[in-house]
């Protein structure tokens, strides 16, 4: 019985120094917190973890109320223009100057990066709350609902654009 009770102080025991150095760590500086250094991979890892099942938690029920029709494409593509250009590029602008500054890297989406294959719930959720530690700001209290909605069926379709939508991105800066 003593042994069992050791044994079991003895392991939490080490959880707690475990904990205890984990954050003397932290505190300590010794975690770069620097943007113009690379995250580390247990860093990168984590946050890919933790940005997938709250995604796939919170959009389980989320469907797109819009039709992916030329007049919410073309609106999408103003809203994109307007909110979204200076970080992501367009075509006239691939590679903005704010784009080389992100740590991890904003998608460009006139370079070539796309979401086409993302689920239309996950990239409005992303416009919508943002993504922690990337520079992606949510944007919920600078657009409506719809507009969401229309920027995110913009970029869910980018590569199968309407003739005058494809025009509007092509002349995009």
């Amino acid at each position: 019985m003593n042994k069992i009770i050791v044994g079991v102080v003895g392991f939490f025991a080490g959880i707690l120094v475990c904990a205890i150095a984990g954050y003397c760590i932290v505190l300590s500086g010794f975690i770069p917190a620097r943007q113009d250094v690379p995250s580390s991979q247990l860093e990168t890892w984590a946050a890919h973890q933790s940005l997938r099942a709250t995604i796939q938690r919170e959009t389980a029920d989320l469907k797109c109320p819009l039709q992916a029709d030329e007049e919410n494409l073309k609106a999408g593509a103003k809203v994109y223009a307007e909110n979204c250009s200076g970080c992501h590029g367009a075509p006239a602008s691939p590679t903005p100057p704010f784009a080389a500054a992100y740590s991890p890297a904003a998608p460009l989406f006139a370079n070539g990066d796309t979401v086409t294959d993302d689920p239309e719930s996950k990239i409005y959720w992303k416009i919508d709350h943002g993504v922690r530690f990337t520079g992606m700001p949510s944007f919920n209290k600078m657009l409506n609902e719809k507009q969401m909605w229309q920027v995110t069926l913009f970029l869910k379709n980018v590569d199968k654009l309407p003739t005058s939508v494809n025009a509007t991105w092509k002349a995009m800066k």
